[in-house]
């Protein structure tokens, strides 16, 4: 059965989307515009929290982009984009699979809340400065580890990578790369210029236009 992965451009979904095209799976795009909960009442059918991603594979449903990123990678493990729990990479792969979203993306769902979605009266400058200070900070451990090491864990490119790179991709959205360290600016370029990362870029492009949908970049984090 072809999996089905609900979409916002640019969004958390873009981790699963990544790494469908990294492994190469057969997958349905549903487009929807941001925010779906407010512009696309329907999905509220298919997930009553009104976020995205949601990746529905037969009988099952997750809401959660990392998760979803661990979930393919161990259904499909030859791809190599696994680390199984008997390899001694395991706990880091893991660390690094999960730091990707509650360490560095979600600092930054706060720049976009107070600096951007909230209407003029209700923003705070003070939150969006010290929260971009937060992702900054919390940034040094990439910029340490891949000072020395190509990708994050297991010496070969894993679903870890995927996951911080999505947090990379949205803090350059909100201008924070100028602030980056070296180490990881050469990273992300590495991230970039996989076959796999630049085919999920197609691919919602295309299928966005074909639906209709905007293609401005929109995160999935509204207030």
């Amino acid at each position: 059965m072809t999996i089905t992965l609900y979409h916002c451009v640019s969004a958390r979904s873009l981790r699963p989307l990544w790494m469908l095209e990294e492994l190469q799976l057969p997958y349905r795009l549903q487009m929807l515009p941001f925010p779906p909960r407010a512009l696309a009442r329907d999905f509220l059918q298919h997930n009553p929290l009104g976020t995205v991603p949601l990746l529905v594979d037969g009988d099952t449903r997750m809401t959660e982009s990392a998760a979803m990123c661990q979930y393919l990678a161990a259904r499909h493990p030859d791809a190599g984009l696994d680390v199984a729990a008997a390899d001694p990479a395991y706990g880091s792969y893991l660390n690094w699979l999960h730091l990707g979203e509650a360490t560095l993306t979600f600092p930054q769902t706060l720049l976009l809340r107070y600096g951007r979605f909230e209407p003029p009266e209700r923003r705070q400058p003070q939150v969006v400065a010290d929260y971009a200070k937060w992702f900054l900070a919390r940034l040094r451990a990439v910029e340490a580890h891949v000072a020395s090491s190509p990708w994050l864990c297991a010496g070969r490119f894993t679903a870890a990578d995927v996951s911080v790179g999505y947090a990379l991709l949205l803090s350059t959205h909100l201008g924070l790369e100028p602030e980056w360290g070296a180490a990881t600016r050469a990273y992300w370029q590495r991230l970039q210029r996989r076959p796999g990362y630049q085919r999920a870029l197609a691919a919602q492009q295309a299928a966005a236009q074909a639906q209709g949908v905007p293609t401005r970049p929109s995160p999935d984090t509204a207030p």
